[in-house]
């Protein structure tokens, strides 16, 4: 296999991440044909679309060797989690990913802690339980707030910080009793409450090799000043200043090479990322959890804030090769605003016709996550997080100005966005 404009690569995923690796599939001088599946109505318009769900391994890997596929970018947690690339490896396509094996540092948050604790990587005490009544005895001896979490997958919203011993019993009695959130939430682990400002760390991570991509930091409420429930993110900026150089060399030095070798050293070749999610406390950086995969919506800043070529980078990963790449990032910053559906992340409505601007600038972007196109072909409104608007500029007042004003030229009458992402980062630089 040549890399010289020769790959036929496939993206896994129909969200925003996708949509971003999509286009920069579309531009690397590497790729001469992409495809996705199932892809979305943005990527539709740049690439081929398969309709073959994310979670259908059968299909995705029947489609890989139909369509001769040299590449297969993973983006969603649940492929992985499903062995994926394990099947795809073993039909002899390269992937990026990790194995069944490495996806269970997402797959299970008891399983990274237990990681973190063998390996001395700072975090927050924690105890996991699958019986209620157990739990709730723990809590009777607990300070709060604490932090409830669902074990498995939980598409980012099975955590719950509680702030008093009723509202702690009642998300452990729900979860584990009640159901609400599947086989997930069947186990909870209940964790010490870590205070400060969350920001993420994302390694790219080929074995022992690994490339840090910039810091950038997401909003996770769905209302300005960091209020209401938990989202899967309502936007994010890159770099995330309160991350200086000096802490970034120990973030490096006490969690990220740490992580690196501790998974090596369990006897996991992992090929993939590895996102780091962070909590800046008093003591210093301490880890909340780790994701297998690029994060929704950093991906949206850290890969066009890339000078490298991110399909190189990727591939060199999974080829096992990191090492001989050397990664450039761009001197400037971005931000995505999450353009969301009212009533997100509970009930909201779909299918609202969605209004585009006729033309953007250089470096503007909008990314599709939640849309589909319906009988007339007309794009509409299919998810809670409905589209990524990503800008970059030479600092970040000017990215953010830029996001915005793209954000405002778009309509739909369920939008929904904060207008507060990056507030914090701006106040300390001001």
């Amino acid at each position: 296999m040549s890399d010289q404009s020769s790959l036929t690569v496939l993206v896994v995923g129909s969200g925003g991440r996708e949509h971003t690796l999509v286009n920069a599939c579309v531009n690397s001088p590497l790729v001469k044909r992409t495809l996705a599946a199932p892809g979305n109505p943005g990527m539709a318009a740049i690439c081929e679309c398969e309709p073959v769900a994310a979670d259908n391994v059968d299909g995705v890997v029947g489609l890989a060797e139909s369509e001769s596929v040299d590449f297969v970018i993973v983006g969603p947690e649940v492929p992985l989690c499903l062995g994926l690339v394990d099947r795809l490896n073993d039909k002899g396509i390269l992937a990026y990913g990790p194995k069944a094996d490495g996806a269970r540092f997402e797959g299970s948050k008891t399983y990274t802690k237990e990681l973190l604790l063998k390996y001395k990587i700072p975090t927050g005490a924690a105890a996991n339980f699958t019986e209620s009544e157990a739990a709730i005895q723990y809590l009777d001896t607990a300070s709060f707030p604490i932090v409830i979490k669902a074990d498995g997958l939980a598409a980012g919203k099975g955590v719950v910080i509680a702030e008093d011993f009723e509202t702690a019993k009642k998300a452990v009695v729900d979860m584990i009793d009640g159901g609400a959130f599947g086989e997930s939430g069947k186990s909870v682990l209940i964790e010490e409450c870590l205070v400060g400002e969350e920001t993420s760390i994302h390694a790219i991570v080929s074995g022992k090799d690994y490339v840090i991509l910039p810091s950038s930091q997401d909003h996770k409420q769905v209302h300005e000043g960091d209020v209401g429930p938990n989202t899967g993110g309502m936007g994010a900026y890159s770099p995330a200043d309160l991350i200086d150089d000096a802490m970034m060399q120990r973030i490096e030095a006490e969690i990220v090479k740490p992580s690196v070798d501790g998974i090596a050293a369990e006897g996991i070749d992992f090929r993939g990322t590895l996102f780091i999610g962070l909590m800046m406390t008093a003591t210093g950086p301490k880890v909340l959890e780790y994701n297998t995969r690029f994060g929704d919506p950093e991906t949206q800043v850290l890969i066009t804030r890339l000078e490298t070529d991110p399909v190189k980078i990727m591939l060199a990963a999974a080829k096992g090769k990191l090492g001989e790449i050397n990664v450039k990032v761009k001197d400037e910053y971005a931000m995505v605003v999450v353009l969301a559906a009212e009533g997100y992340p509970n009930r909201y409505r779909k299918g609202d016709p969605i209004s585009f601007p006729d033309s953007m600038g250089d470096n503007q972007f909008i990314f599709h996550a939640g849309t589909k196109a319906d009988d007339a072909g007309n794009i509409v409104t299919n998810g809670g997080r409905v589209l990524g608007v990503t800008a970059l500029g030479a600092n970040l007042p000017e990215a953010r100005d830029k996001a915005y004003k793209l954000s405002d030229r778009v309509d739909y009458k369920s939008k929904y966005l904060r207008r507060d992402i990056g507030a914090k980062e701006l106040a300390r630089t001001e």
